[in-house]
């Protein structure tokens, strides 16, 4: 099968946006822009990078070489959203395809490593809240990442650029945060903006904000090879114009990288004039099937500071099971997995399910 294109690497300084190819490869979109990955690439803040099987615990180190292990990271809730912490194997069923499965091991409060993906939107529409994003996710990041952990930062526009490749070091993150700079193409349709600082209607669909095509690529090309627990944290309206993809597409690869999607929506709503805007509705898709959430947070800096607390809460509260699937088959087909408490009044955040594919050494 052919390889499928990745992104390119620029350093963060001498970052220049290149158009996304038009052509097909293979069905899939060819992309001018490419991304090595370089996971196990040193930097000066972080020369021994994390040692994918020294220091894994015993769960992950059997996920990597039995191919027929599924492991499954989840959040428990109250019916008022409030963490719960403390549970046992005993408090959980887990089934697969609607038939029950047998635990073969459980953890509470997993302290695997985190591998963590934040993306960025850069696209005209976030003039005017990029800048307090940059700002309260380099404090995240500072706060959350510990020495085992690594994360990496991808902003999308009309293109997507990796701005910082897998670090453990907040320095080198807030610098790659902080290179995000607006990209916006020239309006096709003509004409200034409307007095209630929206654009004016426009039928053609331009190519402004690949968000699509980014969590694609964030998935297949940098989690996908890592081990343990990984997630992404989307900083966008959700608006998608001009991906290759489709959010189906998105969506699959996040699922087959065993990724959680997070999205803050943030939003200047004045830039949408009186249309309004609607990517929240696949965001919210993309969140629930992968595990995660989404977040509202408008153009709100205090709102953003609390998603960014909750996810920091939920990814440190993560209880972690494995079973073995009694369908042993990887034919590639989706298997719906659920985690069911015992407690009815317990809610459940986890991913629906995964692909029953082959692990790649």
């Amino acid at each position: 099968m052919p390889r499928v294109p990745r992104f390119q690497a620029f350093a963060a300084p001498l970052l220049a946006s290149a158009m996304l190819a038009a052509g097909l490869f293979c069905a899939r979109p060819a992309f001018a822009q490419q991304l090595p990955h370089l996971a196990g690439t040193p930097d000066p803040d972080n020369p021994a990078p994390r040692d994918q099987t020294g220091e894994q615990d015993q769960s992950v180190s059997t996920l990597k070489v039995n191919v027929n292990v599924v492991q499954l990271f989840f959040n428990v809730k109250d019916k008022k959203g409030a963490l719960i912490p403390n549970l046992t194997k005993n408090d959980f069923q887990v089934v697969e395809d609607g038939k029950p499965q047998t635990i073969k091991y459980f953890t509470a409060e997993s302290d695997l490593p985190l591998t963590l993906g934040i993306l960025i939107d850069s696209s005209g529409s976030q003039q005017q809240v990029l800048e307090m994003e940059k700002e309260v996710g380099a404090n995240f990041l500072n706060e959350i990442l510990r020495p085992k952990d690594l994360a990496f930062v991808i902003s999308f526009d009309v293109d997507s650029n990796l701005l910082q490749d897998f670090t453990n070091s907040p320095r080198l993150l807030r610098a790659a945060l902080n290179s995000a700079r607006i990209n916006a193409p020239p309006s096709s349709c003509g004409g200034l903006p409307g007095q209630g600082g929206g654009p004016l209607p426009c039928s053609s669909n331009p190519k402004g904000t690949v968000l699509y095509d980014t969590v694609y690529l964030a998935s297949h090309d940098e989690l996908a090879k890592e081990v343990g627990r990984k997630a992404m944290i989307l900083l966008t309206d959700g608006e998608d114009q001009g991906s290759q993809y489709k959010i189906t597409d998105a969506i699959e690869a996040a699922q087959k990288s065993d990724s959680i999607c997070y999205v803050l929506l943030i939003a200047d709503r004045g830039f949408y004039g009186f249309g309004g805007y609607s990517g929240d509705r696949e965001m919210k898709k993309l969140a629930s099937e992968t595990g995660g959430r989404v977040i509202e947070v408008g153009n709100k800096m205090e709102k953003l500071k609390e998603a960014f607390d909750q996810i920091a809460q939920e990814l440190r509260s993560q209880y972690n099971v494995g079973y073995t699937p009694t369908n042993t088959a990887l034919d590639g087909t989706f298997r719906k997995v659920g985690v069911q408490a015992n407690k009815k009044d317990y809610k459940i955040q986890a991913r629906t399910g995964y692909y029953a594919v082959a692990k790649k050494d």
